[in-house]
């Protein structure tokens, strides 16, 4: 891989890690309803999906995934439909100490399995492979550079989001703002669903 792929590779990264998604957006929430330390479960959960994600992809999955249209409808819909029942849960939370409980949870197994689920996810895996892995003489090796970057990323932009939920904390435990801060975080999620459904 040349220095221009790499360059571009970096790009694309902080493009698509760093703008708002279901990813980023739960762990904003997550942070600012249980703290950081309870958002760290998730922060982490997404780079081992997402690379556990490009691995498939790598292997042919993803080729599967485009070549069957029942099969990629089926990923959506179960991504569309988390992502609204994550909205109904996150909408309902008043109180730090509410959300703090059983009203707003995503643990690793569940940050996990989101990126199965999150057609963002999949498009970026899929345009990696595509674009920098698939049909390479040195496919292995490109692959071997291509994840460690985009796992990085993965942790940095959703630690970082985190980190700005958690520094809203105490802001938040005045008033209602919290109860308004998490239907916005909700609506977010409907608009990334609403996408979804489009895509």
């Amino acid at each position: 891989m040349n220095w221009q792929e790499f360059t571009a590779l970096l790009v694309l990264a902080t493009a698509m890690s760093f703008s708002p998604g279901p990813n980023t957006t739960l762990s904003t929430a997550l942070a600012a309803n249980g703290g950081l330390s309870r958002a760290m479960r998730f922060v982490i959960a997404v780079p081992v999906g997402w690379t556990l994600l490009l691995a498939l992809c790598a292997a042919g999955i993803g080729a599967l995934v485009v070549a069957v249209p029942s099969l990629r409808l089926a990923i959506k819909a179960l991504g569309i439909g988390y992502l609204l029942w994550l909205a109904y849960k996150l909408s309902g939370s008043a109180t730090l100490g509410k959300a703090d409980g059983k009203s707003l949870s995503v643990g690793f197994g569940q940050g996990v399995m989101l990126q199965f689920v999150n057609i963002k996810a999949w498009l970026l895996a899929l345009t990696l492979v595509a674009g920098w892995i698939a049909g390479q003489p040195d496919a292995l090796h490109r692959f071997a550079i291509v994840a460690p970057v985009m796992l990085a990323y993965a942790f940095v932009s959703n630690f970082a989001y985190a980190l700005v939920g958690a520094m809203l904390r105490d802001w938040l435990a005045r008033g209602s703002r919290l109860l308004w801060f998490n239907r916005a975080m909700g609506l977010v999620l409907v608009l990334t669903a609403w996408w979804m459904a489009g895509v």
